[in-house]
């Protein structure tokens, strides 16, 4: 903060005029007081080492951290598969049929303690960078968790899987590159203001009313049989569990710079938004993964949830106002190479595709297939004349 104008004398009354990088400040002396008594407990004067390193360097540690949250829940997935297969391979009962045999298997531990501090690394990641980074970001989970089951599980990753694996980190990173690096919601008092702004009270009422519909009328009629109603409302919870984490993750930075967070009843209400919102999405996205099948399930979830994200980010924390209409667009289409990415890997990740046998399987496409309309499944392969081998399935929740 640098003092640029001032009266002669700091008398009550006297106007001086402050800079800060986002506005301009207008300050009255109301008050005379002493320096030595005042100055310690002023927050501002506070010059901690940590606020320069997070100034500087905080969209590159809350980055950081989206990509260690990424690769530690895709890591956990593998780990928690191996120990699930270890105890079919002993003979136990399938978690699948009601068998808790894997809680003594140390390694479905680790997966678990993994996925647990995935989960805390991509909390802080919030606290430093948008949400519009960290929540695109997600989907590299999925690229390590397909990349490390081909090595660990002797999954075949088929040409497909790897072109979206490709298109995925294309896709991140020209995100990264044109995504905002500023943030101005520093502080409680910060976050409260957004929230009282007209704009977003609209916006999370239309939510709220369009939530509160999907569960109550169109999910007990329709739910079992389109796919939409359950992951619409996930998704649309999903933008009062990210806006809740973002305002935690500004409380806790508060916390350990000494200010009273917890006296402050805002801290609280995220507090229980974020659990009644987290609640409610796995409640249905489980119901979602029950009724259909997980290559639906994903892909449109993905594309739902880190879509209404976005547009909250961009209505509440305004983070998309000091962008260029480059970064907007650059920003935009690394977000839709991301979704053709993951919906190259996840829909066509049973398909027998590589560069040896594709000229036979463009050859035989122009033959016409069997007819099969089920609409609960995306893609199906007809491979009635080989033997599948009969292992548990792992599902991955993101948020």
């Amino acid at each position: 903060m640098e003092l640029l104008a001032g009266n002669s004398s700091c008398a009550d009354g006297s106007l001086i005029t402050v800079s800060c990088p986002s506005r301009w400040v207008v300050c009255q002396v109301i008050q005379d007081g002493d320096l030595a008594t005042s100055a310690p407990e002023n927050v501002s004067a506070h010059t901690s080492w940590a606020t320069p390193v997070e100034s500087k360097y905080g969209f590159y540690i809350g980055l950081a951290l989206a990509i260690f949250s990424s690769f530690l829940i895709g890591s956990s997935v593998i780990l928690k598969k191996k120990g699930l297969l270890r105890l079919v391979d002993t003979g136990g009962t399938r978690a699948g049929d009601g068998g808790h045999g894997y809680l003594k298997d140390w390694l479905w531990w680790a997966g678990l303690l993994t996925m647990g501090g995935g989960e805390a690394a991509n909390f802080a990641a919030y606290a430093f960078a948008p949400a519009t980074i960290v929540t695109p970001l997600g989907a590299l989970s999925v690229l390590i968790s397909a990349i490390l089951s081909s090595y660990l599980l002797a999954e075949r990753l088929n040409l497909l899987g790897k072109l979206g694996c490709m298109l995925s980190i294309v896709g991140s990173t020209v995100m990264v590159i044109h995504a905002p690096e500023e943030e101005e919601v520093t502080t409680l008092t910060e976050m409260a203001s957004k929230l009282k702004e007209p704009g977003f009270l609209a916006y999370a009422t239309i939510l709220l009313v369009a939530c509160l519909v999907l569960i109550f009328f169109l999910a007990p009629r329709y739910g079992q049989h389109n796919i939409l109603i359950y992951l619409a409302i996930c998704s649309v919870i999903g933008a009062f569990s990210v806006s809740s984490v973002k305002g935690l993750g500004i409380a806790i930075k508060g916390f350990f710079a000494h200010q009273p967070v917890l006296q402050n009843p805002l801290t609280w209400i995220l507090i229980i938004t974020l659990v009644a919102s987290v609640t409610t999405q796995v409640n249905y996205l489980n119901k979602a993964l029950d009724v259909f099948n997980t290559s639906l399930v994903f892909p449109i979830y993905y594309v739902l949830f880190t879509t209404i994200v976005i547009t909250t980010s961009i209505i509440l924390f305004k983070e998309w106002v000091t962008m260029s209409v480059v970064d907007i667009i650059g920003t935009v289409c690394g977000f839709l190479t991301i979704i053709l990415g993951v919906f190259l890997l996840q829909a066509f990740k049973d398909m027998d595709v590589s560069l040896r046998n594709l000229p036979q399987a463009l050859q035989n496409s122009n033959q016409t297939p069997a007819v099969k309309d089920d609409k609960n499944i995306l893609i199906e392969v007809d491979n009635s004349g080989t033997v599948t081998e009969d292992k548990p399935k792992v599902f991955m929740i993101y948020s």
